[in-house]
């Protein structure tokens, strides 16, 4: 059953940002919290998300915790087009121009599908401006960058003609096409829905440039240069992007976390198990505090850091460390510093957490 929408979450305040060619950028904000950048990704329209019955539960659940900052990608929805060639680059200066105009400092990214690479992108070209990373059905390489040549490029190929010539048809025989791949369980309703979403969100030709350009994404090196916690989710169905180039995608990225979600769809949709899941899984990993950063000591700060821990006084520290009294004040001076506290009591909560003193 689908959630009823709460207007007090969701308003829907449309703003332009604008690119390096003058082209407009369409994003939009609301819910509450930190704040959450979805990633454009393909068939969006910001100013039909919100009355849509497969985009508007998204918005609904994740901006009860979360501010969730949508845009769409040059040539789509109600953003402008330019001459500029879709890659990577464009995406991320799409993404950077987003940012840059919400006035966030920091920023969580939710990268969707082809989405996912300038997510990651961003992250390693901008760490400080990233807090979480989330992926959902993302992967490292595009079709034709992981296999070029063979059927697989040569089905695409075909496909992309099909788009170009009946995306725009009064008739939704191409657009169920995607569907029935994108969401093959998906009711009649959010069918339909979605058949609509890919008609407002561009036309054919601008379509079949997106997939040509989201089969050629490659970002296998810059994985590796994440270092944001990062969460990875994957349906364990998916017939768009299999959930092995989820695994894969993970496995690329430091640390990051891997859930497989129990669906057929590539993104889940309103009413079935994962996308209750996937909401709390993304609201609790980007809303939870980030684990204190470890802190580096030598070997011989580490032994000066037990002995502040423990509550010892200055003179038992320099009896402990077998070295004079001025040194030992010198040496707490420095370490207060790289604490960044004030005193001995602030001193010792801080060594406590990072778990001295034991």
């Amino acid at each position: 059953m689908l959630m009823p929408f709460d207007p007090t979450v969701l308003p829907n305040e449309v703003r332009f940002a604008h690119v390096a060619s003058g082209a407009r950028i369409a994003w939009a904000k609301s819910g509450r919290g930190p704040a959450l950048v979805r990633v454009a990704h393909w068939m969006t329209n910001v100013e039909h998300d919100l009355r849509s019955p497969m985009w508007g539960p998204w918005l609904n659940h994740l901006g009860r915790s979360l501010q969730v900052i949508r845009y769409d990608e040059r040539g789509c929805g109600s953003s402008g087009q330019d001459d500029v060639a879709l890659g990577l680059d464009a995406a991320v200066e799409e993404l950077a121009a987003v940012i840059e105009a919400s006035g966030e400092l920091c920023v969580a990214l939710l990268g969707q599908s082809g989405a996912a690479a300038p997510a990651i992108a961003y992250a390693v070209k901008h760490p400080d401006r990233v807090s979480h990373l989330v992926l959902l059905g993302g992967y490292l390489r595009g079709q034709i960058a992981a296999a070029p040549g063979g059927n697989g490029a040569a089905f695409l190929e075909a496909t992309i003609r099909l788009v170009e010539l009946g995306w725009g048809r009064s008739d939704p025989a191409v657009r169920q096409f995607f569907t029935t791949s994108f969401i093959p369980d998906a009711s009649r309703e959010i069918a339909q829905v979605f058949n609509e979403q890919q008609r407002l969100s561009c036309d054919g030709a601008r379509a079949a440039r997106i997939m040509r350009a989201r089969a050629m994404l490659d970002v296998a090196a810059l994985a590796s240069r994440v270092r944001c916690p990062t969460l990875v989710l994957h349906a364990s169905g998916d017939l768009v992007v299999p959930a092995e180039r989820g695994r894969e995608l993970a496995a690329a990225i430091p640390g990051a976390r891997f859930e497989m979600l129990a669906s057929n769809n590539h993104i889940p949709i309103p009413g079935e198990a994962a996308f209750d899941r996937f909401c709390e899984a993304v609201t609790a990993f980007v809303v939870a505090p980030a684990p204190a950063p470890t802190l580096r000591l030598t070997p011989r700060e580490g032994e000066l850091a037990q002995a502040v821990a423990l509550g010892l006084d200055n003179l038992q520290i320099a009896a402990r460390l077998g070295v004079a009294d001025k040194t030992a004040r010198n040496a707490l001076s420095a370490l207060y510093a790289k604490l960044g506290v004030e005193g001995r009591p602030q001193a010792i909560v801080a060594l406590r957490e990072q778990g001295f003193g034991s």
